[in-house]
């Protein structure tokens, strides 16, 4: 059976679309290649960082990559997702058959309050992202070639 190659976008590639990724890796298995790039690519959100290890997951070794790097290279996706407002009209168009997605979340980066309000919101984030990487992925395994 192929893989299914998902690459998720959003401006920095610090929260959004490192969990994104790290959620399709753990929900998707061996049938998923996940990867996530940035259009400005920064420094891993240390709020990102704090609440995927609350559930388990480490990105704390995470590097923030250029979208436009890995579309210089020619690489292949089946679904470019943006997780991001921003993503979705600055994304460049990826060659092949390329399912686009958008996904728009808060983002971690912007959160006020203090400490605790910053991570229950952050928390949030990443449970809605979660949850619709679960979605995405039980919808293309009951759809085979989606």
């Amino acid at each position: 059976m192929p893989v299914t190659r998902v690459l998720f976008i959003c401006v920095h590639n610090s929260a959004r679309s490192q969990m994104a990724e790290a959620f399709l890796r753990k929900h998707g298995g061996a049938a998923f290649q996940a990867e996530s790039a940035g259009l400005e690519p920064g420094s891993i959100n240390p709020l990102a960082i704090q609440v995927m290890r609350e559930v388990g997951i480490d990105i704390s070794g995470a590097t923030a990559r250029s979208v436009f790097d890995l579309y210089r290279q020619g690489r292949m996706f089946d679904h470019v997702v943006t997780v991001c407002a921003e993503g979705e009209t600055q994304c460049p168009l990826f060659p092949g058959a390329v399912r686009r997605h958008h996904w728009p979340f808060d983002d971690p980066a912007a959160l006020v309050g203090d400490e605790e309000q910053r991570m229950k919101a952050a928390r949030t984030i990443r449970d809605a992202i979660e949850a619709r990487v679960k979605q995405f992925v039980a919808s293309l395994r009951d759809t085979p070639n989606a």
